[in-house]
């Protein structure tokens, strides 16, 4: 609780209790109402002089002043009463304002609360880092950090820029940034991102990126400017409490004057001015519309705060609407389905090489399984030896698949073959890694193999000794990812400019029905398109559609569809998108620029939760309107036909307003996932 709501909650209990100590008092006459308007003026002074400046503004027609009007007209009203020898209700008066600062200060409470764990989330960025300078570590500020400086983490400490582990081993807590509770181990060579916290031992890093350039500071970015982006129910409210305001004064005005006439001129009755003013004043506190213009863009934000909680960014409240929407899923494969890594699949020795290199105990190779395995080991030896100093990416896999390149074996000549392999002597044999045209050229009869993948073929003194498949692996979540994405009625298509084959194998694992393959990044785009142009044709089928296009209204297509990918290729086509969803950890800077949705964990099984974290928060903000609108009419009616008074006037303003409020906090704790 900050100071002002501090001082707003001493004022409401003050008031209270000089309320209730006048009530039960015996006071009458002059000396009564001048008691009762303490209270009022120390509850309801700032709401006098907000009502005073918005008339001095030319905007007067706010909640400021419906609720100054109607409390100064019931104080108006209670004196008349007294003027004419009856005991004027100086109580209700003094209580409606009392009662709406009870609400304000609530609302206050709950947004700033909400504020506040949002910010507490996402209070990742450090206040400095630490560089090495002769041999002690210095404090300073990353802004002045270069790209390529080696910098020092200390347990407990956020790392300040993005960079690779350069030495030390550690295990880092990077809940803020992906939303996943259980500690990441991380050694040399591994990349870390800024935002994370060190948890066990001192690591060094360099850095790769500027600090403003980093993970922890293009988040803060996005949460930051994700309010500027308002959605269309955020807009409608808007528009809709401009013209709703000037109408319900107006409306009371007539309340207040027309029948009164109507009875002096046509029905020649009494006019009861004073049952006219009382049912017009109350008209004007139900018609406060707080509920409404607080509760919509609190569900927005508590909607994008419980998707940073779960390591989803949203860029706006706009794109949060549109993936309420969204009935199709097209997606990227490598990086996104799959790892977007190489890894080792299988490994094929060549069983007469095997017999010829290895007997065991008389035993040919392919009868003993040991010795199978112990072959495939020493494939895997000679492919990791040779392909030591290489950074092909195909080489990584295979350093991966053998760590225990340092074991003393000599490597000697080598040489790399343009468009074909390498070539090394290991241990004084000769060794050649590479593809079919390298075996055709040293004559070595190598084999063909049916499986999915990169093959790797290696020959041993120009004599085939196998190969090793090299494949892109499927994320552990991606099958279960489609399944949730399919149990809630959203298909999912497959776009990817691999090979027609493994394409064909990935989409038959994870069981999407639609794919496309062999796709350059233009190809992309010209796919999605023909999606989008197929579901802005269905919508033309709803009359109300066809309608709206036959007067040249624009009508947007309710079935929406998302793109999701992760490389510097898929920038245009996730532009392109109705939403685009990036894998924001091993995402490339230019996919998630484009994107208007960030994953922080590149987990796939994210995709169907941002998607129930929408449809979250357009359920919570439908019911808000659907709740407060029915309620203030029904309210309204009541009270323009008399059989409403002002507590129930204080029911339709505060209350509803607290009531909605509540609802719109439930949007900031995401839906749990199947």
């Amino acid at each position: 609780m900050n100071k002002k709501q501090k001082n707003n909650l001493i004022r409401i209990i003050i008031s209270a209790l000089c309320l209730t100590v006048i009530a039960i008092s015996s006071v009458e006459g002059v000396l009564r109402a001048a008691l009762y308007l303490v209270p009022y003026f120390i509850v309801g002074y700032d709401i006098l002089l907000k009502a005073v400046k918005g008339i001095k503004n030319r905007r007067p027609m706010d909640e400021n002043f419906l609720m100054a009007t109607a409390t100064l007209g019931a104080f108006a009203l209670a004196i008349w009463e007294e003027a004419e020898g009856g005991r004027g209700d100086f109580l209700e008066a003094v209580a409606v304002m009392l009662f709406y600062q009870i609400g304000e200060w609530f609302q206050s409470y709950a947004v700033g609360k909400s504020r506040k764990n949002i910010s507490e989330l996402m209070d990742i960025r450090p206040d400095y880092a630490n560089i090495e300078v002769n041999g002690e570590t210095q404090k300073v500020d990353p802004d002045d950090v270069e790209i390529g400086s080696t910098i020092v983490v200390l347990p407990g400490e956020k790392i300040p820029i993005d960079g690779v582990i350069v030495r030390g081993n550690s295990t880092l807590n990077t809940a803020a940034l992906t939303g996943e509770s259980l500690p990441q181990d991380v050694s040399a060579g591994g990349e870390v991102l800024s935002g994370a916290i060190n948890l066990t031992s001192p690591i060094y890093v360099q850095t790769t990126k500027e600090f403003d350039e980093s993970t922890a500071s293009k988040i803060l970015d996005i949460v930051e400017n994700a309010s500027s982006a308002k959605s269309r129910s955020e807009n409608f409210i808007a528009r809709f409490a401009r013209v709703y305001t000037p109408v319900v004064v107006f409306s009371a005005v007539a309340l207040f004057l027309l029948p009164p006439l109507f009875s002096m001129g046509v029905l020649n009755a009494p006019p009861e001015w004073s049952v006219w003013l009382y049912r017009a004043l109350t008209f004007l506190v139900i018609s406060c519309p707080c509920a409404l213009v607080i509760s919509i863009p609190l569900s927005f934000f508590a909607g994008l705060g419980g998707a940073s909680k779960a390591g989803i960014l949203i860029k706006g409240s706009n794109y949060l609407e549109t993936l309420s929407n969204v009935k199709t899923v097209v997606m990227d494969k490598t990086g996104t389905l799959t790892k977007g890594a190489f890894d080792v699949d299988a490994v094929h020795p060549n069983k007469l090489l095997c017999e010829f290199l290895h007997k065991a105990g008389g035993k040919h190779i392919h009868e003993d399984n040991d010795a199978l395995e112990h072959m495939k080991r020493d494939l895997l030896h000679l492919a990791a030896h040779v392909e030591k100093f290489s950074s092909h990416p195909i080489a990584n896999s295979l350093r991966e698949a053998y760590p225990d390149i340092s074991d003393g074996c000599e490597v000697e000549n080598i040489e790399e073959i343009t468009g074909k392999g390498i070539s090394a002597v290991v241990n004084g044999k000769k060794i050649y890694v590479g593809n079919e045209k390298l075996m055709a050229d040293i004559g070595a009869k190598w084999q063909y193999c049916e499986r999915e993948g990169a093959v790797i073929h290696i020959a041993v003194d120009n004599e085939y000794a196998g190969h090793i498949i090299i494949a892109d692996v499927i994320k552990p979540t991606s099958k279960e990812a489609i399944a949730e994405l399919s149990s809630i009625g959203i298909n999912a298509v497959m776009l990817t400019g691999d090979m027609e084959k493994v394409a064909k194998k990935v989409a038959a694992e994870l069981n999407i029905k639609e794919y496309k393959s062999e796709l350059l990044p233009a190809d992309k785009v010209s796919a999605l398109e023909k999606i989008l142009l197929k579901y802005k044709e269905e919508k033309y089928l709803n009359i109300e559609n066809l309608i709206d296009r036959v007067k040249g209204r624009k009508s947007d297509a309710i079935h929406k569809v998302a793109f999701v990918g992760d490389g510097i290729n898929d920038a245009p086509v996730l532009a392109r998108a109705d939403v685009g969803v990036a894998m924001g950890a091993m995402g490339s800077d230019a996919a998630i620029e484009a994107a208007d949705v960030v994953l922080m964990d590149d987990n796939p099984l994210k995709i169907p939760l941002a998607i129930n974290i929408a449809k979250k928060c357009m359920k919570i903000v439908k019911q808000n309107i659907y709740f407060a609108i029915g309620i203030k009419f029904l309210c309204l009616t009541l009270g323009a036909i008399g059989l409403a008074n002002m507590w129930l006037a204080i029911f339709a303003d505060v209350g509803v307003m607290i009531i909605a409020i509540l609802n719109a906090m439930r949007a900031l704790y995401a839906p749990r996932m199947a």
